[in-house]
């Protein structure tokens, strides 16, 4: 059975998608762009695109009862491996050691025209 996670401390997902699902003690965060509850983007360098993402994913965890460091597996979309680097440097403040598991992914568009999605799957915490 998966339980639906919903806040209004994130940007609204789309009716297509719920914001997580709880299923078998895992929490599943559909990707997060750097759009503000306003549904704007932030503009800028990839460390302040990246801090709102990561802002939309605590929010979200947060609703599930969990926090980042429940965190064990990460997937980043760029539309531009050149953001690599500074995300690189300011990633990891995000997490304590052990860092989750992570991918990055060049990918030609994402949705809302960001250029940073990350998208995370997190351990309920007890």
């Amino acid at each position: 059975m998966k339980q639906q996670i919903s806040t209004d401390k994130a940007p609204k997902a789309d009716s297509i998608l719920s914001q997580a699902v709880i299923s078998g003690g895992l929490i599943f965060v559909s990707g997060q762009v750097h759009n503000t509850l306003d549904g704007k983007l932030v503009e800028g360098f990839p460390k302040e695109k990246l801090a709102q993402a990561m802002q939309n994913i605590s929010e979200v965890l947060a609703a599930a009862g969990a926090t980042l460091d429940s965190v064990v597996k990460v997937t980043i979309y760029v539309t531009d491996m050149a953001m690599m680097p500074q995300i690189n440097e300011e990633y990891p403040k995000y997490f304590h050691q052990p860092l989750p598991a992570r991918e990055a992914v060049c990918v030609k568009e994402l949705p809302l025209g960001a250029s940073l999605e990350i998208s995370a799957i997190a351990t309920i915490q007890s």
